[in-house]
Formats: C-alpha cells, structure tokens, sequence
C-alpha cells in the first residue's frame, strides 16, 4: 500500500496565493472589458467596440443607478422607439448576447456595468429568418436566446450605438 504525503503548510499557502491571483487577473480582466462615461450612463464595451446605454429602455440613470421602471415593447414598437433615439439602435443577436455572463444568473449579466438589469427577455434586432413573425431576444435571466412572436410579445430593451 501506497501512502499518499499530506501537503505541507507551505504547500497549501502557495495555493492560496495561485487561487487568490486568478481571481485577481479575472476581477482585472473584467474591469478592464468595460469603460464609463463621464456622467456614468454609458459603458464603452471593449471586447466588442461597442457602447451601451447602462440603463433598460424606460429607466434613467440618477445617483450612480438605474432607477424606475424598464419599458416593455413588441419588437415592431421597438424599432420604431429605436428610430426616435438619434445614434443609438437596437443590437443584433450577436451583439447583445456577447453582454451574457455564464459566471451569473438571475441576471446574467456583469451588475457593476449593467446595474439592476432585470432578468428578463432583451429584444434584438436579429429577425428569425426561419419565420418572418419571429424575432430573437436574449435572456438575461439564464442567458440563452430564444426567439418570440414579434407583434404579440412584450419584451425589454437596451440600446447600442
């Protein structure tokens, strides 16, 4: 029979340093991925090279967060909300589900950049090609995309530019 060496105390303090500096280059990393505005209500995304209103559709941004009540839209409500905000649009599927954290739930999304995002549906832009009464959205809650009925379904939005 083998016998296994216990790790010594040095051992086990040098794990701890390792696993204590991977979360800090994570912590760093995800800084890093986004930027503020100077009043804050914008994100600079950049991963993506795109920049965000940190607020849902229907909420301002007032003292450091989101407050008041996000606005839900039909996806045709949307774009025609969305032609109203000069230089900001609704994102393709691809460009709002890159905003997904699979570390979080219930939102997944990253809370520092997004605060109080609800988890819930986000209309994209994206059509659903294989049915034209069909657009895709992403679902902050879990983080998939799914597609919904464009003129029946009310879903959140975020805009882009």
């Amino acid at each position: 029979m083998r016998r296994v060496a216990k790790p010594g105390r040095l051992e086990l303090v040098w794990a701890l340093v390792l696993v204590a500096g991977l979360l800090a280059v994570g912590r760093t990393q995800a800084q890093a991925r986004y930027t503020y505005s100077s009043n804050g209500a914008e994100v600079t995304d950049a991963q993506a090279g795109l920049v965000w209103r940190r607020c849902s559709e229907g909420q301002i941004w007032s003292a450091g967060i989101c407050s008041g009540t996000p606005t839900t839209f039909t996806h045709e409500q949307a774009l025609a909300y969305a032609r109203t905000q000069t230089v900001w649009r609704i994102p393709n599927v691809k460009e709002l589900s890159s905003l997904v954290d699979t570390s979080r739930f219930n939102p997944a999304i990253d809370g520092n950049a997004f605060p109080l995002t609800p988890s819930a549906l986000y209309w994209s832009a994206s059509p659903d090609v294989r049915l034209p009464s069909l657009a895709w959205a992403v679902d902050f809650g879990l983080g998939g995309v799914v597609s919904n009925n464009r003129y029946s379904s009310t879903v959140l939005l975020r805009l882009v530019r």
